[in-house]
């Protein structure tokens, strides 16, 4: 199962579900909110990561290579 944008993701998965399906699914949440209101003292799943805005495309990338396989 793979997708290449979003649209086409959203169509092999449905939300929530996703991680239900695929449990090594790997997850970047992207906010404008502090970190820590979003997720306040709790930590994400090791397969989760958070990145807050704004932030350089070099930072993204790197996020993404952080979190994949």
């Amino acid at each position: 199962m793979e997708a290449f944008d979003g649209p086409s993701a959203m169509r092999l998965l449905q939300a929530d579900a996703a991680l239900s399906l695929i449990a090594d699914l790997h997850v970047l949440f992207i906010t404008g909110y502090a970190e820590n209101a979003v997720i306040g003292n709790a930590q994400l799943a090791p397969n989760m990561a958070l990145l807050t805005k704004p932030f350089a495309m070099d930072i993204l990338a790197q996020r993404i290579r952080d979190i994949t396989p």
